[in-house]
């Protein structure tokens, strides 16, 4: 372990955005970490997979890089396995491991960018699962004293791609790692649409878990540029969340606005589809924009400064608010 001095991030987060770090540093034991912690008097930055953040400016302080690993078998029964991974294991790679040995229940989070340490922080979710349907606890470095914390499932107080650690919490612990517990018993999850047509064109009538992974993977790929191509987070936006009236508003000057009723009664809006009717679809400004399959996705096709980006999506977020009276919230952090 070793401490490096102005290290460029570029090849650290997925936007490819290029500042740098005056201090670097990777971990992969608590030992390590906490050797580091009690020596370090600088602002501190923890990156994962880099895959959720957006960098601005150079970070004059310490970067910490979780690369904690290991997949451990805590529990099994007929029904179910229990599995505690470690946070800097690659979340997909993680997926691939549990289809193939017949554990369900993530297969539709497949592709998604970024290491397991951001799955509770971002409640991910995607195609009708949301990881906190799995957790079982996320175990946390307490940064202030390197106390080793465990937080339960209700105490992650995960929300939509939310939890105490984006919240309350946000800042103060470094996840180490998360266990979770999958079902022996493969239940098919396709009642989005979407899965159920890629499913008929791979020409697959009674699908497995490996072939609504495969079709999430086709999906995806089809609209997400791939950040080892394109620079990008993924989702820029969250789907924002309204009430059934102005739902209704909506409706009654734009009849085909998708929108997805909640269980409280509320209705999540696509934002993509929002953003592309204020004419953001494909919009290149410079060397960076918006994805011309996917709205929802920030580019940077090689050179955009972090501000570039933000910048864009400011204008995206006025431009929405204008059209529609509703307000965007980003999905990833600005650092």
């Amino acid at each position: 372990m070793q401490i490096q001095q102005n290290i460029s991030l570029k090849a650290y987060n997925t936007f490819g955005i290029d500042v740098s770090a005056s201090r670097f540093v990777t971990v992969t034991t608590h030992e390590e970490l906490i050797d580091v912690l009690k020596g370090n008097d600088l602002p501190l930055l923890i990156l994962g997979g880099g895959s959720n953040l957006l960098l601005t400016k150079n970070f004059e302080g310490l970067v910490i890089k979780n690369n904690f690993s290991g997949i451990e078998k805590v529990a099994e029964d007929a029904d179910n396995i229990t599995l505690k991974v470690g946070a800097g294991e690659n979340w997909h790679n993680f997926v691939l491991h549990c289809i193939e040995n017949n554990y369900c229940g993530i297969e539709n989070l497949s592709l998604i960018p970024g290491n397991v340490g951001a799955s509770p922080m971002q409640n991910i979710g995607a195609y009708g699962v949301e990881v906190k349907d799995v957790i079982v606890s996320v175990e946390a470095i307490r940064i202030s004293d390197y106390t080793v914390c465990n937080f339960d499932n209700s105490a992650c107080n995960f929300g939509y791609r939310s939890s105490v650690f984006k919240t309350s919490e946000k800042g103060k612990y470094f996840i180490s790692a998360v266990t979770f517990k999958l079902s022996k018993t493969p239940t098919i999850n396709t009642k989005y649409g979407v899965i159920n047509s890629e499913l008929e064109k791979m020409g697959v009538s009674n699908p497995t878990i490996k072939d609504v992974s495969n079709a999430v993977i086709n999906i995806r790929q089809s609209k997400l540029p791939d950040p080892k191509k394109i620079g990008n987070s993924g989702s820029f936006f969250k789907n924002p969340v309204i009430s059934s009236q102005d739902k209704d508003n909506i409706l009654a000057k734009f009849s085909d606005a998708p929108n997805y009723v909640q269980e409280n009664g509320t209705f999540k809006m696509a934002a993509g589809w929002l953003i592309e009717q204020c004419g953001w679809k494909g919009k290149v400004v410079d060397c960076y924009g918006v994805h011309d399959k996917q709205a929802l996705v920030l580019v940077n096709f090689g050179g955009a400064k972090g501000n570039d980006i933000y910048q864009l999506s400011e204008d995206i977020i006025k431009s929405v608010k204008a059209k529609f009276d509703i307000t965007l919230e980003r999905e990833v952090n600005i650092i």
